[in-house]
């Protein structure tokens, strides 16, 4: 019977055994591998149900549907909760691929994973990251509206859309969502919507071990709308009072929401319920069955699904298509009127660069002296005027990391007193929070339809390495732009001098580094990133100096991530430098030690080892030779990375030692990095391999 009034959620008994099928799914799901969360998607079940079915803009037919809404699972481990609904809305999931949780190969891995299962927005996991994500989204959804529709009415823009994300008691324990929570509240972000599980269980217990704040007090300080809902009489959710509190959530459109929501871990096993071990381990057989008959299943009966109950919940299929029908004739209406950003909208939706976009790219002098982060901005800077969709900022460090695209236009929301603030400025304020920064913008590029970079020093890359590592694992087109990049920058000393910081993230897979030598190399950085992003997606990490570096004539191969810079006056050179970054000038000035000696020395720029490892085998071997072992590579960090390029006969100057405060040519000087080093390194491989040779000839 449906309990539905004209300002009320219809809930039908259909519905109510839709999502107690939900949870005996997620219970089955577990039980069949022996592993996994069953007790937060059963308790779950009721509010995600409600979200997919009953408030959610989506459409199952079409995951990649611009107009959506968005959803988070911030609590990846709880995947059983996204899962099922996937599956009884009608993604492309089916009954097999519950069977198949947590197996190889399989739709449904342990944490949810992008590009991997239709309607899974993010990779979640490490808790936190999907808080911050949910922001990085709804900032995103602002600045797509102020690129494509800015003058239209508050809701009434095809480009107007919410962000829904379910957060747990472990993602606000998290320092990341503290970060992220805060930028939201100050950018007023009205889209954004949080649906906080407050079930006081994590592994170790009762969440009373280490959690015993106010959270909403603690959100409203932060400028949220903040409610709470307590639980049935039978201690279930209410899923009257949820419809309610979603609904008032998305009328808020002048601060985020989040909606505290009491919930009995593995509500309704009779033993299981509100206990830590459901949070982790599968109910056992004994339990899942009894379960079973409270709910009023079959225990004989595993993954059990009523036809009607899918055919009811599988509607969300004809709403959906309904939804985008009726979107369809809003785009069709705006594209008539306004058909110049109609066409920015499709390009940028291609993936594509407008027409002669490189012309915008600055030429920098040969000879004259640059830093490559001052390079950078002045890049940024010329793309600004060509390229709508790029924007970003930095963790308050615009002035060192030059990442300011466009000084008169803020992202900052109404109200906000600064001069230059508009709600779809260019420039973002990340504020003093690199990690939430980092995961923002793995949510900006989630959301799509936009370009976006943040800066801060490399030393701080360590505050934002797990997200930098998820951006990795998704593959997402974000580019990090990390300045002050050695011990160059002198008298801030040890704790901001980056050491093994380049190695350490060109460990990470999937992370292409760049650290160019000089300013042209940095523009042609830049423009390769652009291409990549748009054909290729993948993060990208530029690591640019703070001080000035003299400035070479371009060259397009470096692109290709390495390439000969400086010839050998001989033929096959008898010995090859390696170097990238401020390092390239100490070889270029050791080659002309050794030629001036009648070494034939050739020097090889490496801006990016990664975009040089993609290269065919022939180019590679073009740039260092196989029948040339007399190998020295340079660069101010451990030198880890380096080994395989030298190999065993190489050399490689390094700093394998954190630095001291002192001015920067003290410290080049004092560590070995200076032309007279590298020459002599260079010698005496030459002298080592020379022997070597003698002796086997």
């Amino acid at each position: 019977m449906s309990t539905q009034t004209p300002d009320s959620l219809e809930w039908t008994e259909l519905d109510r055994r839709a999502v107690d099928t939900a949870r005996v799914l997620a219970a089955d799901a577990v039980q069949r591998v022996g592993n996994g969360h069953p007790g937060t998607a059963m308790s779950l079940a009721p509010a995600a149900y409600t979200i997919f079915q009953k408030v959610m803009r989506h459409d199952p037919a079409d995951p990649e549907w611009t107009g959506r809404d968005r959803f988070v699972l911030s609590p990846g481990h709880t995947s059983l909760t996204l899962y099922t609904q996937l599956f009884l809305s009608g993604y492309e999931l089916e009954l097999d691929d519950l069977k198949a949780f947590r197996t190889h190969g399989s739709k449904t891995p342990g944490h949810p994973e992008y590009g991997h299962t239709a309607g899974v927005e993010t990779t979640t996991g490490p808790l936190g990251q999907g808080v911050a994500n949910a922001v990085g989204m709804a900032m995103a959804a602002r600045y797509e509206r102020g690129l494509f529709d800015p003058e239209a009415p508050e809701g009434e823009s095809p480009f107007d859309h919410t962000i829904w994300a379910i957060v747990s008691d472990g993602d606000l324990e998290e320092g990341i969502s503290a970060e992220a929570s805060s930028l939201a509240g100050h950018q007023k972000l009205g889209n954004l919507v949080f649906v906080y599980d407050d079930n006081h269980i994590s592994i170790e217990g009762d969440t009373a071990t280490a959690f015993s704040e106010d959270v909403l007090k603690r959100y409203e300080a932060y400028g949220w709308h903040v409610q709470r809902i307590e639980p049935g009489a039978d201690g279930d959710i209410d899923v009257h009072a949820l419809y309610a509190a979603l609904t008032s959530a998305k009328a808020e459109t002048g601060r985020p929401s989040i909606i505290s929501m009491r919930t009995i871990i593995a509500w309704p096993a009779p033993n299981a319920q509100n206990t830590e071990a459901a949070h982790g381990s599968a109910l056992g057989e004994d339990e899942v069955a009894a379960t079973k008959r409270v709910l009023g299943f079959d225990p004989s009966r595993s993954f059990e699904v009523a036809d009607e109950v899918l055919a009811h919940a599988r509607r969300a299929l004809d709403r959906g298509a309904e939804a985008h029908a009726a979107w369809d004739k809003r785009i069709d209406k705006w594209r008539g009127a306004n058909p110049e950003r109609a066409r920015l909208f499709d390009r940028v939706v291609a993936g594509q660069l407008p027409e002669g976009w490189e012309d915008a790219l600055p030429v920098f002098e040969e000879g004259k002296s640059l830093a490559t982060r001052a390079a950078s901005g002045k890049v940024l800077q010329s793309l600004g005027a060509v390229l709508p969709e790029l924007w970003g900022g930095s963790a308050d460090l615009a002035g060192s990391n030059n990442t300011t695209i466009d000084k008169t236009s803020s992202f900052l929301p109404k109200g906000n007193p600064l001069p230059e603030a508009d709600p779809y400025g260019r420039t973002i304020h990340f504020g003093i929070r690199e990690h939430s920064m980092a995961a923002e913008m793995n949510g900006i590029a989630l959301h799509g339809n936009t370009r976006v970079y943040g800066g801060t020093f490399l030393v701080f890359s360590d505050y934002m390495r797990n997200a930098v590592r998820l951006s990795a694992l998704m593959q997402l087109p974000v580019t990090y732009v990390w300045t002050h990049d050695s011990i160059g920058l002198g008298e801030d000393g040890p704790t901001h001098q980056p050491v093994e910081h380049l190695a350490s993230l060109r460990a990470i897979p999937g992370l292409n580094i760049v650290r160019p030598a000089d300013a042209n190399e940095t523009a042609i950085a830049w423009a390769e990133i652009l291409k990549r992003h748009a054909t290729n997606p993948a993060p990208h990490g530029l690591a640019l100096t703070r001080q000035g570096v003299p400035t070479y004539a371009p060259n397009p191969d470096a692109a290709r991530g390495g390439y000969v810079l400086k010839e050998s006056s001989t033929g096959t050179p008898d010995v090859v430098l390696i170097a990238t970054g401020s390092e390239v000038q100490l070889a270029v000035a050791a080659r002309e030690q050794l030629e001036a000696e009648g070494v034939g020395t050739r020097v090889v720029s490496m801006p990016s080892v990664e975009w040089f490892e993609e290269q065919p085998r022939e180019y590679r071997e073009s740039v260092l030779p196989p029948s040339v072992k007399a190998r020295v590579a340079v660069e101010a960090g451990i030198g880890l990375t380096w080994y395989r390029f030298v190999g065993d006969a190489g050399r490689i100057v390094s700093l394998e030692h954190f630095g001291a405060s002192a001015d920067a040519k003290i410290l080049f000087a004092e560590y070995g990095f200076t032309a007279e080093n590298v020459a002599a390194a260079a010698r005496a491989v030459l002298n080592s391999t020379t022997g070597l040779a003698a002796a086997r000839g």
